[in-house]
This record gives structure tokens, sequence and C-alpha cells, in this order.
């Protein structure tokens, strides 16, 4: 095989594995490395790992980088990373010119370096330095020398002097490529990119809207790896990130920059050995706590859940997530209604017990879900110090985060109990509790859940593009916040929130605790919804009464593999 040869299906299964493994594509490193042949294999990112995947913030990237130098020659690992980026291109860029942007610093030295080897493979390929060669870093000054040899066509497109912040025109003789590789910026980005830069990035967007597909190198220029935030920011087709995956490329504007993901580990070892700052949320984090399924069981085996909620106008909410709960494997479901007069029966779903909220039993519940269409008024107040004060595993949800943000005596009771809470706020609901911004709490969406569970001792949904799981008082390590990666646009729609609380609802009455039960519904309702999009039942006019079917073939191909709803 040689260096630039496709690795076939390119990573068929879970990240970390030898058998997750895309083919390896073997690439020599240059000979001025003077380096042994290093495999140039990466890793296809799988949303349903069965293996854990680990995410790296900047500064653990650097630690290990360092670690790296120390014992390798220098310019190996850029070798090395041009070498991958060179191999992932011919396996994924499609057939026509191809277009490499090298920015000023190392990225830009890792696009030089997979240039130089597309070209030598007969590859028919630009490069543009979009700085000035005399000002480069070491490495990427060897990358952009040895390109110059190797008869790479280049191009060199800095500013003007008089305008510095300025992009120059696009050349008018540029070809019209077939793909574009964004090597423009790496993960040293902690502002926004502006001037230049910026320009460069807006003239990538243009290409994707005309169907141009960009391939971003580590990660997508201006796009921050540790928090997401991406304004302006490419947005690629495909992401190869270096090392390991990092926290950015899955929340906030990372799913819609990265595109598809995939890991070249560079031949340091993967995963790396370092901690953490977060997980992805995988199988791997929580499939071995989901409920087994015996034949000697009963309804009583797997639990009962109460969902309290459903004011006048609102009843629907309520039964969205109890029918949730349902196909989620809740043996019992109760609704308790806050309107009056409260629904007789659920014409869809008769198997639900509906009551006016005063006729609940709660002290027979397994758990509780408190606050779909509850509403903020006194009523929903009184129902909701019920709730806290039940002794029972419980998800607060909507209008119950509402009320425990304005109502002192509500918070105290929350944080008095010893029951194990689920708070599954959206960033508008999270900012109250918090008493900032939803700009604050979108800033840093990690720092952000972390802060939550520790001020309400719970563990937090902060739900959103890449919603984030954090218990309280785990920060690090294996017990870091995890980031979800299934899910689409489908989901930005009405009661799909309702819906996801009755999920975790279900988990909780089945005995699972509470961080499990919150990491197995998220990932289990992201995935309901990119089963049906993937079924051509949306994003568009998918609707959150949907989810519940979808969820339960995804539950039950994890819990009995082989078996189908």
């Amino acid at each position: 095989m040689t260096p630039f040869s496709s690795p076939g299906a390119a990573g068929t299964a879970a990240a970390g594995t030898a058998a997750d493994t895309a083919h390896a594509a073997q690439a020599t490193e240059t000979t001025e490395t003077a380096q042994a042949p290093v495999s140039a294999d990466w890793l296809r990112f799988d949303p349903a790992s069965a293996t854990p995947v680990p995410l790296f913030d900047s500064a653990a990237i650097r630690r290990l980088e360092q670690a790296a130098y120390a014992g390798l020659s220098p310019f190996t690992l850029m070798a090395r990373a041009g070498a991958a980026a060179a191999a992932w291109l011919s396996a994924h860029a499609p057939a026509g010119p191809l277009l490499l942007l090298a920015g000023p610093g190392n990225n830009g030295g890792d696009a030089l370096v997979a240039a130089t080897h597309l070209h030598r493979a007969g590859r028919e390929i630009q490069a543009w330095l979009l700085a000035d060669p005399a000002r480069l870093p070491a490495d990427a000054a060897r990358a952009w020398q040895q390109a110059n040899d190797a008869g790479v066509p280049l191009q060199v497109l800095v500013p003007d002097a008089a305008s510095p912040q300025t992009a120059p025109p696009w050349p008018a003789t540029a070809p019209r490529f077939a793909a574009v590789v964004d090597g423009l910026l790496g993960i040293g980005l902690n502002r926004p990119a502006s001037g230049a830069l910026a320009e460069w990035i807006a003239r990538l967007g243009a290409l994707a809207d005309q169907g141009v597909p960009v391939f971003a190198l580590d990660v997508p220029s201006g796009l921050s790896a540790d928090t997401g935030a991406g304004a302006p920011a490419v947005r690629a087709t495909r992401t190869l990130t270096f090392i390991a995956a990092k926290p950015g490329l899955l929340t906030l504007d990372g799913r819609d920059c990265a595109g598809e993901l995939d890991i070249a580990p560079l031949g340091l070892g993967y995963p790396p050995q370092d901690t953490p700052a977060a997980w992805a949320n995988t199988p791997a984090r929580f499939a071995a706590a989901l409920p087994g399924r015996r034949h000697a069981t009963h309804k009583g085996s797997f639990g009962t859940l109460a969902v309290i909620g459903g004011s006048i106008g609102m009843v629907g909410a309520p039964l969205l997530g109890a029918r949730a709960a349902l196909h989620l494997g809740a043996g019992r479901v109760h609704i308790g209604f806050l309107a009056d007069p409260a629904p007789p029966f659920d014409p869809v779903h008769p198997e639900l017990m509906l009551h006016p909220v005063d006729r609940l039993q709660l002290a027979e519940m397994s758990a509780l879900v408190a606050g779909p269409g509850m509403g903020t008024g006194e009523d929903a107040r009184q129902w909701l110090g019920v709730a806290l004060q039940a002794g029972t595993p419980t998800v607060l949800d909507a209008d119950a985060l509402n009320l425990l943000a304005t109502d002192a005596a509500l918070a105290a009771l929350a944080g008095a109990g010893t029951a194990p809470r689920v708070l599954t706020p959206h960033p508008l609901e999270a900012a109250r509790l918090m008493g900032c911004t939803v700009a604050e709490i979108q800033r840093d969406r990690l720092a952000a859940a972390r802060a939550l569970a520790a001020q309400w001792q719970a563990v937090v949904v902060l739900k959103g593009s890449g919603t984030v799981i954090a218990g309280p008082g785990k920060n690090a390590g294996e017990h870091a916040a995890t980031i979800n990666p299934t899910g689409n646009a489908g989901l930005a729609t009405a009661g799909t929130g309702d819906v996801l609380a009755g999920m975790i609802g279900a988990l909780l009455a089945q005995g699972m605790a509470a961080e499990s039960a919150a990491l197995a519904a998220v990932w289990l309702h992201g995935r309901a919804a990119d089963r049906l999009v993937a079924g051509g039942e949306g994003p568009a006019g998918l609707t959150a009464g949907e989810l519940p079917r979808a969820a339960r073939y995804e539950l039950n191909a994890l819990v009995m593999p082989g078996a189908r709803q």
C-alpha cells in the first residue's frame, strides 16, 4: 500500500481498539527526518463506540506534544501529521484539483507536508501560503522548503502592506477546485478570527455554500478547540483531528463546523496518557448499567414513574414524557395533572394512568419527573415542593427549573434533599439558574454544566447542540463531564425536551444511577432523531411524538443485541 492509498472503509467501528482502526495507511517520513516508517492511520469517531472516547483540551494536547518532542527528532510530528492528512485526503476528497490553504503557523505546515506528499503521488493540487515564508515557525518553514524543493505548485498570498487586515483577492487564474483543505489555524486560537484570516474563512464558507467540500486539519479554523465557539469558523465536510479529539469539536458550533470526524494519533499511542477534559457520550459510558430483561420478571420489576405537570393548556407536555417513559421500559407510568379537570385517559396509550395531581400516591413511586407543562403559578409551586420532599429520585425539567430559579424556598428544598436529582436545562433555563446571561452559558458550556452540577449538587443535562452531562464534584479523569455526539436539528421542535425528561425518568425508575440514566437517555434521544432522519423522517417536520418508538429500537439494540422493536 502506498502512503496515499485509501484505507478502504476508513475506520469501520469504534475509535480506540485495533478492530476499530481504519486500515493503516503506511507513510514513510521524509528523508530529512531520518525516521523509520510510521503508521499514518486514523480512527473514525463513532458515536456508538463501545470503547471510551476521551476528549482533550488544548492544554493537554500541548502537554502531549511537548512530551513527544522530548523523544522525537525535530519535525517528526509535523511529518506524521502531513502524511496522515495526505492519506486521509486521498481516501475522502473527490477527484479533481485540490487546493490546500496554509496559514501562518504549524497547522499551515501540516497542510504543506500533505501537499508535498499528494503532489509526489501525482495528485493535481495547489498550495497557497497565506503568510510571509520568512516568518514561519521552524517546522512550518521546513515544510515550506520541502514543498518548494518537490516542485509543489505554490502561491504566497499575503495582505498588502497598506491594508494588512485585508485578504488579497482570489487568484484569477485559479481553477475550479473539487475540494479545499483548511490548514489556516490550529488549536491555538483564543479569540474570534479577524482581519485577513476571517476573510479567508468567509471565502471557504462561500465555497461550502456552492457545494465544494471543505476538509479541515486538526480543528476547523476559527473554532475554539475547547469550547466549540466559532464565529466566524470554517464549516467543514470532514475534519481530521490530531492526537485526540477535542471538546469543541462536539458542542456548540463544533458539530456544524467539524462535519464527520476522524482522529490521527500520529504514532503517539491511543488513547493518550493524560487527564481528559471530558468524554464523548458513547455506549461505553453507560451500556453496562442499562437494566436487563430476564424472563422471570413482571411490571413491578421495572419501577413506577410519575410525571407531574400539565397545567391548563399544557397537558400535552406530561403526556409526551409519560409516553416516552413507557417506550423506555418503565413498568408503570402515572401522570399527575395540575389541570382541572384532568384528562380521563390517553387514547393513544391507554396503558398510562392519569390522575389529578392530588390523587397521586407519591410514596409508591420509584422515580418522579416534575415540570413538563407545570406552569409557574401557586399550585405549581406547591406541588414542586411536595415532589422535592418525597425523597424519590427526580428529574427536574422545564417550569420546575424556572421555579427553582425564582423561589428561594424551593431552591433550598432542592439543595437539602439526599435523593438523586437530574436537572435538564436548556441554555436560557441554565442562565436563570446561575443568575447570568445565555451568552455566558454558551461561552463555555462545559464549565457552565460543571458549575450548575456543583451549585445544585445534582446531575445536570445542559441541552443544546452537543448536550453536556455533568455530575456534582466530578471534573476530571473518569468522572469528567460528558459531551453527547448524537442528535440533529430535528430535535429543535416543541416537546422534545419533555420526551427526554420522561426517558431519564424511566431509567431512574428502573434503578439506574442518576448520571448513568442521564447519559443513556440523552444518547438514545439523539440516536432516535438520527435514526428518523436517516429514514427520511426529518429533520424538517420531525415531531417529538415520533421519538419514543425510535428510542425504543435503539435501547433494545443495546440491551438485547439482535432484538428489534
